[in-house]
C-alpha cells in the first residue's frame, strides 16, 4: 500500500454555495477543542457525512476539513476508497494508519500496539502474516480499536477523514462503521464522503454512519446559475457575459468539476466567453467525460493511451516504474507520456510520503471513464500484466491477487499458487472473506490434479466459521479427489466433521468419522478419528445408544496411557463422561488429572477446544472450581493473544462466569458473563455460545434474587420457545423450568423440569451436579404432591452420594429437607451444613445455613437458630445474594432477634489459622488429628476448613495443589 501526499487542485476555485457544510466542519472541530456554544469547554467528537454523487465538491470539502483541522493542530488521518482497490483488505485502514506509524522504530510500534502487534500489526502492513492460527475478523476490529484509540490518546485530537467511501474495502468498512459508535467520547471527528447511488448492497452501514451520532448526513445539490457564473468568470475573466455563463450552467447541469474542467479547456482553447461562441461549448463539453475524454485522449498517442490505461488497471498510488512496465515503456517514452497527461489535465504525478513518484487521475470520474474504455480483452492482458509486475516488483502475492480476479483461467498453476498465497496472507491478517474469494478464483483457474485437494481443502477452511455449509461441499470434493494423500485426508475428515457438526449434522459427522476409522490402516488415524467421534456423540442430544458409547468410551479409556494428543482427548472425554453419568468423582478426576497431564491446548486447530473446555468444568463439578478457573483464565488469554474474538471467546468468558456462579461469587460471575454474551450477540443469534451465556445469566439474576431481571434477559433473547439440539451446560430447558419455578408458575415449571429430566435420563446423564432438574422439580411439587416431591428428592439425594463431591451431596440435603416434616428438615438441614462447609460452594453454604436456622426457628431453637441466620446472611451478603440475605433479615426479625453488621472480611486470604489447617488437611492428617495439633475442637476445625475450601475453590483432594505443596 503506498501513502500518496495530498493532490492539489490545478485551478484554485474558491468553495461556493457550500456554507453550511464549511459551517458544520468549523463548528464540528470547535466543539472537539471544547469551544461549542454551550461554553460546557468538554471535547465532544463525532461524525460528519457528505453524500453527493460525483463532481459536486465532496473532497473539496473533505480538503477544506483537512486544512482547519492541520491550522488547528489536530493529528489528520485520511485515506480514500478506490474502485480497483475495493477488493484488498484493509487498503483504507493502511492508508489511515501506516503514515503516522511509517516514521517509528519497531520498539515505538510494539509500544502502541500493545499486545494486539500480533494480531493487528499484519492488517496494517507493518509485518508479514505469521502461519498458525489465524485472528478472526472481530479480533481485528478490536485490535484496530485499540490502536486508533491509542493514537487518540497519544496524538489528540484526532480528526479521520475517509473520502470515496463507497469503494472503501469491506474490512475497513465494517470496522469503521463499528469503531464511529465511540466516535464522541474519544474526542474524535470522523469525516466521510461517499456517493450514495453507487453504495454497494452490503455498505449500507454508511447510510447510518451519521444518524446513529444524532445528525443526518449533508447532502450536497448542484450549483446555481449564479455560483456557475462566479466560476467562469473566475476562470475566464470578468468580462464573460451572462448567456454564456447560463449556458455553462445549462451543459454542465451545476457540477462543479464539469464547470472547472468546461472553463480550463475553453481558456487552454482561447475561447472568449461571449455569446456568440456558446455553440463551441457543447463541443468542449463532450471532451469533459466520456466518449469526449476518450477521444480526447486518443489523439495523444499510443503511449501515452498505454500509460493512462497501465495506470487506471493499477489502481491509486502505483509506482511510475510499475505502470510503465505495465505500459512497455522505456524512461524517455514515460516521460513524455506523463507530460501530456498532465496537460490534458488527465494523469499527474505525486510524491509519497516517502519520496516515491506515483502515477493519480486528477478526478475519479476520469480513472472511471479511462478504464470502461480499454478494450476487455487487453484489459484482462494488462491485468495479467500487472500481477507479474507487482510480483517482480516484490509487492507479494497480496497485492498481485486483485489482478488475478480479473484474469481468464488458463490452468496455468503459477497463478493458483500466487493466489493460494494471497490467500493464507489474507487469511492470517484476519480477512477470510478475501482469501475464500482467491481460493475459489484458484480453483476455477484451475489446479492441476495433485494440487485439487488441498486447493478445495484450503477453501473449506477459508469458510468454516462463516459459511460451513459451504465449507461442507468444498472438503467432501476434496474427499473425492483420486490422489488426495493420507495426511491431508485426515485434515480433511476432521474438518468436514467439525463443518457438519457447526451446522447441526451431528449424526452425518459422527458417521463420518467412523466411516474413515473403519476405512484406514493407520492405528495413529483410526484412534484420532475415534476421539473425535466421541466428541462430537457427546453433544447429540439425539443419540440412540449414549450407554453404549459411554461403555465403549470406558473400554477404550483403560488401554490408554495419554501418550499423544488424541489419547488425552479420549481420557478427557472419559472423564466428563464420568461426570454426565454421575460415577464417583474420584473416577473423573483421576481421567482429567491424565489428560491434562500432557497438555491440552485451547488454540489446537486440529482439534479444538471442546475437550480442554470439558476438562476445566469436571474440576468444577468435582468441586475444584479454583483449577477450572486457572484453565479458562488461561483459554481467555491464549484466545485474545491470538485474536480469537468470537464465539470461542464468548465460552470461555461464559464459562468462567459459570465457575463463579458456582463458587457464589455472583457478581463477579454477572460481570464474566455478560462479557461473554456481549461477545456471542456479535457472532450471531442462536449460537450455542449465546444460549450458555443466557442460561447462565438467568441462573445467575436468580441467584441474586432478580426474578424480574432474569425473566427480562429470557424475554430478550426469546429464550424458552424453543431449545438447541446440542447439548447445552447448564441445560437450557431445565433453566426455564427454574425460572418458572420462580416466578411461582408451578405447574408449567413441573411440565418443563420432567420433560428435560426425562431427556437427559435417556441419555444416562443423572449427575444433579451437572444438571440439578430433579432437585428444582422437587421443589415445583412439594406443594401439591408432598409424596411425590419426596421420592423426587430422594432419588436426587442418592445420585447425589453416588457422585460424591460434598457440594452436590450439601445441596441434594438441603432441597430433601423442603420435602419432608420440621423435625427431619432440622437433621437433614445440619447434615447439608456439614457437607457444604467441606466444598468451595458458598451460596449454597449461605441457603442452607438460612435454611437450618429457619428450621430451627421454626422448633423455637433460638440461639442456635440466630448463630445460624447470622452466618448465612453474612455468606449470602458476601456472594451478592441479595434476597437471601434479606429473607435471613426477616427471619431474624420474627425471631425477636436484631441483625447485626456484617463482618468484614479479607476475602481469597487465608488466616494464620486456616493456613495451618489447610496445610495439616492437605498432607492426608483428618479433623480430629488437625483439632489436637491445634488445640481446639474438631467443630472448630470444620468451620476453619469450610472458609479455605470456599477461599481456595477446592475441597480436600485439591488442598495440596492449591497450596503449591
Amino acid at each position: 500500500m503506498t501513502q500518496v501526499v495530498e493532490q492539489q487542485g490545478w485551478v484554485d476555485q474558491p468553495i461556493l454555495e457550500r456554507e453550511s457544510e464549511v459551517h458544520a466542519i468549523q463548528h464540528a472541530l470547535d466543539e472537539l477543542y471544547g469551544a461549542s456554544a454551550n461554553g460546557s469547554g468538554a471535547r465532544r467528537g463525532g461524525v460528519l457525512v457528505f453524500a453527493a454523487p460525483a463532481g459536486l465538491g465532496k473532497t473539496t470539502l473533505l480538503s477544506e476539513a483537512r486544512r482547519h483541522a492541520t491550522e488547528r493542530g489536530c493529528t489528520v488521518l485520511s485515506a480514500r476508497g478506490g474502485e480497483q482497490e475495493k477488493q484488498v483488505p484493509f487498503h483504507v485502514v493502511r492508508q489511515l494508519i501506516q503514515p503516522t506509524v511509517a516514521a517509528m522504530s519497531e520498539g515505538e510500534h510494539r509500544e502502541i500496539l500493545g499486545h494486539w502487534y500480533g494480531i493487528v500489526a499484519p492488517a496494517i502492513g507493518l509485518t508479514a502474516p505469521q502461519d498458525g492460527a489465524a485472528p478472526d475478523p472481530q479480533g481485528v476490529r478490536d485490535g484496530l480499536d485499540w490502536v486508533v484509540t491509542r493514537l487518540s490518546v497519544r496524538s489528540p485530537p484526532v480528526v479521520l477523514i475517509l473520502d470515496d467511501a463507497h469503494w472503501a474495502d469491506a474490512e475497513s468498512l465494517s470496522w469503521l462503521t463499528a469503531f464511529a459508535t465511540r466516535a464522541q467520547e474519544l474526542g474524535m471527528l470522523i469525516v466521510v464522503a461517499c456517493r450514495p447511488d453507487e453504495l454497494p448492497p452490503d455498505a449500507t452501514v454508511l447510510h447510518t454512519l451519521a444518524t446513529r451520532h444524532g445528525a443526518r448526513p449533508h447532502r450536497l445539490e448542484p450549483l446555481t446559475p449564479s455560483a456557475v457564473a462566479r466560476m467562469v468568470r473566475s476562470a475566464l475573466g470578468d468580462g464573460a457575459d451572462d448567456l454564456f455563463c447560463r449556458e455553462c450552467w445549462a451543459i454542465t447541469g451545476g457540477n462543479p468539476f464539469e464547470v472547472v474542467e468546461l472553463t480550463a479547456k475553453a481558456r487552454d482553447r482561447g475561447l472568449k466567453p461571449l455569446r456568440d461562441n456558446i455553440p463551441h461549448l457543447r463541443d468542449l463539453a463532450s471532451a469533459v467525460k466520456g466518449s469526449g475524454l476518450i477521444e480526447r485522449l486518443e489523439q495523444l498517442g499510443p503511449s501515452t493511451v498505454r500509460l493512462a490505461w497501465a495506470a487506471a488497471v493499477l489502481g491509486t498510488g502505483i509506482s511510475t516504474r510499475i505502470a510503465a512496465s505495465v505500459a512497455a515503456l522505456g524512461d524517455a517514452q514515460i516521460n513524455e507520456a506523463i507530460d501530456q497527461l498532465h496537460a490534458a489535465r488527465i494523469l499527474t504525478v505525486l510524491t509519497t510520503v516517502k519520496r516515491d513518484e506515483v502515477v493519480e487521475f486528477f478526478h475519479p470520474l476520469i480513472a472511471t471513464a479511462v478504464y470502461r474504455s480499454i478494450p476487455p480483452g487487453v484489459r484482462v492482458a494488462m491485468h495479467g500484466m500487472a500481477a507479474k509486475a507487482v510480483i517482480d516488483a516484490g509487492l507479494g502475492a497480496g497485492a498481485a491477487a486483485r489482478h488475478m480476479l480479473e484474469m481468464h483461467p488458463e490452468g496455468d498453476p503459477w497463478v493458483v499458487q500466487q493466489l493460494r498465497q494471497a490467500a493464507r496472507e489474507n487469511f492470517s491478517a484476519g480477512a477470510p472473506d478475501a482469501a475464500r474469494r482467491y481460493l475459489a478464483r484458484a480453483l476455477r483457474e484451475p489446479p492441476i490434479p495433485e494440487d485439487r485437494a488441498h486447493v478445495l481443502f484450503e477453501l473449506g477452511s477459508a469458510s468454516l466459521l462463516h459459511e460451513p455449509t459451504t465449507t461442507v461441499n468444498h472438503l467432501r470434493a476434496a474427499l473425492e479427489e483420486p490422489e488426495i494423500e493420507q495426511g491431508l485426508r485426515e485434515a480433511v475428515v476432521y474438518r468436514l466433521a467439525q463443518a457438519l457438526a457447526h451446522t447441526g449434522k451431528l449424526v452425518q459427522a459422527t458417521e463420518l468419522l467412523a466411516d474413515e476409522a473403519r476405512r484406514t490402516s493407520s492405528a495413529r488415524t483410526k484412534l484420532r478419528m475415534q476421539a473425535e467421534q466421541f466428541k462430537w456423540n457427546a453433544v447429540r442430544v439425539d443419540e440412540q445408544d449414549s450407554p453404549a458409547r459411554s461403555r465403549l468410551l470406558a473400554q477404550f479409556a483403560k488401554r490408554l496411557t495419554g501418550r499423544s494428543l488424541a489419547e488425552r482427548h479420549i481420557l478427557g472425554l472419559r472423564g466428563w463422561d464420568c461426570v454426565m453419568r454421575g460415577e464417583p468423582s474420584a473416577r473423573a478426576l483421576q481421567y482429567a488429572e491424565r489428560a491434562l497431564d500432557g497438555g491440552l491446548g485451547w488454540t489446537d486447530q486440529d482439534f479444538g477446544f471442546e475437550v480442554p473446555a470439558v476438562m476445566a468444568l469436571t474440576l468444577m463439578y468435582c468441586d475444584q472450581p479454583g483449577r477450572a478457573e486457572e484453565l479458562f483464565s488461561d483459554a481467555i488469554t491464549e484466545f485474545e493473544a491470538r485474536g480469537w474474538r468470537g464465539a470461542h471467546l464468548s465460552f470461555a468468558y461464559t464459562l468462567l462466569g459459570y465457575v463463579r456462579y458456582r463458587r457464589g461469587r455472583l457478581t463477579e460471575a454477572e460481570d464474566f458473563v455478560r462479557q461473554g454474551l456481549e461477545i456471542a450477540d456479535r457472532v450471531g443469534r442462536g449460537i450455542p455460545a449465546q444460549w450458555q451465556a443466557v442460561g447462565t445469566l438467568i441462573e445467575t439474576q436468580l441467584a441474586h434474587g432478580d426474578i424480574a431481571e432474569a425473566q427480562r434477559v429470557a424475554e430478550s433473547y426469546d429464550f424458552g420457545k424453543d431449545f438447541p439440539n446440542s447439548v447445552i451446560y447448564p441445560d437450557p430447558q431445565a433453566v426455564w423450568g427454574k425460572l418458572l419455578l420462580a416466578r411461582g408458575m408451578n405447574d408449567e415449571a413441573e411440565r418443563q423440569l420432567a420433560e428435560a429430566g426425562q431427556r437427559l435420563d435417556s441419555r444416562g446423564t443423572r449427575n444433579p451436579a451437572w444438571s440439578p432438574w430433579q432437585l428444582d422439580l422437587a421443589l415445583a411439587q412439594a406443594k401439591h404432591q408432598p409424596e411425590k416431591a419426596r421420592a423426587t428428592a430422594q432419588d436426587a439425594v442418592a445420585r447425589a452420594r453416588a457422585f460424591g463431591t460434598a457440594g452436590v451431596i450439601g445441596h441434594a440435603l438441603r432441597v430433601q429437607a423442603a420435602t419432608t416434616d420440621p423435625a427431619e428438615a432440622v437433621v437433614l438441614l445440619q447434615e447439608a451444613v456439614e457437607y457444604l462447609e467441606k466444598s468451595p460452594a458458598a451460596y449454597e453454604l449461605a441457603h442452607a445455613l438460612i435454611d437450618h436456622g429457619a428450621a430451627l426457628h421454626a422448633l423455637g431453637k433460638l440461639e442456635r437458630a440466630a448463630h445460624q441466620l447470622y452466618s448465612g446472611m453474612e455468606a449470602a451478603t458476601g456472594c451478592g445474594a441479595d434476597a437471601l440475605a434479606t429473607r435471613a433479615r426477616t427471619e431474624l426479625a420474627a425471631a425477636g432477634l436484631r441483625p447485626r453488621r456484617r463482618q468484614v472480611r479479607e476475602q481469597d486470604t487465608l488466616s494464620g489459622a486456616e493456613s495451618v489447617a489447610a496445610r495439616h488437611a492437605a498432607l492426608g492428617l483428618g479433623n480430629a488429628a488437625i483439632a489436637a495439633d491445634l488445640g481446639i475442637g474438631e467443630d472448630a476445625v470444620s468451620k476453619l476448613l469450610s472458609a479455605v475450601f470456599t477461599k481456595l475453590g477446592t475441597d480436600r483432594a485439591g488442598l495440596r495443589r492449591a497450596l503449591g505443596m
